[in-house]
């Protein structure tokens, strides 16, 4: 090794090392404020009430009960790959320490989107006003939803409160609306287009925006192909299959 490349080298070793002590104050940083948040944000005992609430302001009903398993798998994979795994309590911490390595190093690295469980949060406790402060609130109040009512919980109240355009909240409206059935006899491609049509419901919209509706359930498809649920011939096939729209306010056979 010439001297250049051992001088290198160090350079190199001392830039990794002032990244990780970076990283290290800022995780200890990150702790303190979310202990102060923790303190200061509301109980979420109320959050199951507040999601029946929710969905009957807009003048539905939705028994909040747990989403049938594609729906789950779907919105697993699109929104939060590693919802279910231990670590994950409201907050990927994979995720969060890729994006601060990333932000350190001088890259744009994709922070994506929140949690199921701070989606959760924002639809329940959500302020009009966005900005760093919210976000936190909403990283504390997550913690303390999956915390309290654990993952089965969180994934009913989320499916339960969530928007699926055209007029439909909840997971049980939005299936009987858009497909005339409840979700336990929804398709895959049916459960792929409501698990990906919450993250902008306005604009992938099935019967105002077919193509964009079209577009978001195959990002939903090649996720699922991605975390191991579908081979890609059988997603393939499940995408190719009739959507069945049905018209608007044919509902569910009671």
């Amino acid at each position: 090794m010439s001297e250049t490349d051992g001088i290198g080298a160090a350079e190199h070793g001392r830039h990794v090392k002032n990244i990780i002590r970076a990283l290290l104050a800022v995780f200890i940083l990150g702790l303190l404020t979310l202990a102060g948040l923790m303190a200061v944000t509301p109980t979420v005992a109320s959050a199951p009430d507040l999601a029946r609430r929710a969905v009957q302001s807009h003048g539905h009903d939705d028994p909040g009960a747990m989403p049938p398993p594609r729906f789950i798998k779907a919105l697993v994979a699109t929104e939060d790959q590693r919802f279910f795994q231990p670590l994950n309590r409201g907050l990927d911490p994979v995720a969060v320490l890729r994006v601060g390595y990333e932000r350190l190093a001088g890259r744009q690295g994709d922070l994506g989107g929140s949690t199921i469980s701070q989606q959760l949060a924002k639809m329940l406790y959500g302020s009009p006003h966005r900005g760093l402060f919210e976000k936190l609130k909403e990283i504390a109040l997550a913690l303390k939803l999956s915390f309290a009512f654990g993952k089965p919980r969180i994934l009913a109240m989320y499916a339960q409160v969530a928007y699926y355009g055209d007029g439909y909240y909840g997971l049980a409206n939005a299936s009987c609306g858009y497909f005339g059935k409840p979700p336990a006899a929804l398709s895959w491609r049916q459960a792929a287009l409501l698990a990906g049509v919450v993250n902008a419901p306005s604009v992938d919209d099935p019967r105002r925006h077919p193509d964009h509706a079209d577009r978001r359930t195959r990002h939903v498809f090649d996720r699922l192909v991605d975390v191991g649920v579908l081979s890609r011939a059988e997603a393939n096939a499940e995408e190719a299959a009739p959507l069945g729209l049905v018209p608007r306010g044919t509902g569910c056979a009671p």
